[in-house]
């Protein structure tokens, strides 16, 4: 693709973006109208759909009726803004389009997840973080027995037959949001490459989600470089956490992702910060690099995708 082409697509894709915030805001005093005769309550469970409405901080029960509807009329690509700082398609979809011009499958997003809503239920999480011993067939990073993970949703009982039922419903307004937001991703990631899965009914699945703590002991520090899942994943996301405090942070110390990705080969460093998603396409390279000092935090999603 030339500069002229790409040019061409930039143009497409923000004539697209304000078509569908004209169609948004002519529909949004009809679903008003709509919401005094339906009540809408929050999906409690695990997984699936990319329509799962999530709850407000600080809104009223009739604010969350009337955003939560909007939000499956638009068939969930409206996200909640208490969650998502902020969520330009245009600028995403640039991205990713930059990236598929090296051959490159992930994109790394900064401050997507609100740091502010991070914040407020990181608290909980350490409070019921436990951390679970599991042995993986043939090691994880080269960490045969991994110990400092917790998990809060897995698949038949692997790794482990006991997931955390307190941090799934800490977690789950985010894990609803992380739904959406990695089908928007993958969407545009494949939007050219005849995928099947892209249509209206595709749908993401959990199939493993957890939290990591590293810390600077021995077979702590870090996640080496792996596939996620063996690669028998469709992708996956991770989210960097909060530092637990000044005292405790890594900054400095080591830290972030490093990807090796394209066509050729790059090897990419990025120094992740509380809010930053990184969005991962089945079987990429990548790991957690090694801290020295503190803690780091990550939630890690494995996703399996379906067409029904």
């Amino acid at each position: 693709m030339d500069a002229k082409q790409f040019d061409k697509e930039m143009e497409d894709i923000t004539q697209f973006d304000g078509n569908f915030h004209s169609l948004k805001e002519e529909i949004h005093d009809k679903v008003f109208d709509i919401n005094k005769a339906i009540v809408i309550e929050p999906t409690a469970g695990n997984n699936d759909n990319t329509d799962d409405p999530c709850i407000h901080i600080g809104e009223s029960r009739e604010t969350n009726q009337k955003t939560n509807s909007l939000n499956s009329l638009l068939n969930g690509k409206e996200f909640d803004l208490d969650i998502v700082r902020s969520f330009d398609r245009q600028s995403i979809t640039k991205q990713v389009i930059r990236k598929k011009l090296s051959k490159m499958r992930h994109l790394v997003m900064p401050k997507l997840i609100s740091p502010n809503y991070l914040d407020i239920i990181f608290k909980e999480i350490k409070s019921n973080f436990e951390p679970q011993t599991v042995i993986y067939n043939g090691g994880i990073g080269n960490v045969p027995e991994w110990k400092i993970s917790c998990y809060l949703e897995v698949t038949d009982g692997i790794p482990t037959t006991q997931p955390n039922k307190k941090l799934l419903e800490i977690c789950l307004p985010m894990l609803q949001t992380c739904n959406k937001l990695f089908k928007f991703w993958y969407q545009q990631q494949h939007s050219c490459n005849n995928n099947t899965f892209l249509g209206e009914n595709m749908t993401v699945k959990r199939i493993m989600t957890f939290i990591t703590r590293y810390t600077p002991a021995p077979g702590e520090q870090a996640l080496l470089k792996h596939v996620d899942g063996a690669g028998k994943v469709d992708g996956s996301i991770v989210v960097a956490l909060p530092i637990e405090s000044d005292e405790k942070s890594f900054y400095g110390h080591g830290g972030g992702l490093t990807f090796w990705d394209g066509k050729p080969t790059k090897e990419m460093f990025y120094d992740t910060r509380p809010g930053d998603v990184a969005f991962i396409d089945r079987a990429v390279w990548h790991q957690a690099n090694p801290i020295s000092k503190g803690t780091r935090w990550a939630l890690v999603i494995f996703y399996e995708l379906n067409n029904y």
